[in-house]
């Protein structure tokens, strides 16, 4: 299952918006309102929980500076990647874009593919504010 969030655009360089989201305690930052649960577990790794939803950890991947930077599920019962693209517009501002690729089976797809839309539509529109 494959998702994207709106491109949002960021009044900052790419490099500011990489060095806040390559941080994992910022997520914090752009979690939605009905966040039940943070923990940073280490420099790459946090752990969250949405009202009504399971624990989830992630775990930074990749990082390409100042473009990319894709976080994983680290365990869990549903294997998917978060990938924050970052794309320069001019000095002062960059584009980002969210995209959410999980290898799910259908019948879990129908069921998560609207919470999981509106979390990064969430979490892309709450990274202008934060950074």
């Amino acid at each position: 299952m494959n998702l994207e969030s709106p491109k949002v655009t960021v009044t900052k360089s790419e490099e500011e918006v990489f060095k806040f989201l390559s941080d994992v305690k910022n997520f914090e930052a752009i979690m939605p309102e009905n966040i039940s649960k943070f923990e940073v577990l280490g420099d790459d790794k946090f752990l969250f929980a949405l009202k009504g939803m399971p624990d989830i950890v992630l775990k930074k991947k990749e990082e390409v500076p100042h473009n990319k930077i894709v976080l994983g599920a680290a365990g869990g019962k549903i294997d998917f990647s978060l990938t924050t693209q970052i794309n320069k517009i001019d000095n002062g501002a960059s584009e980002v874009q969210l995209l959410f690729d999980g290898n799910i089976n259908p019948m879990m797809a129908m069921m998560i593919k609207g919470p999981i839309t509106k979390l990064i539509e969430t979490l892309s529109t709450n990274i202008p504010k934060a950074v």
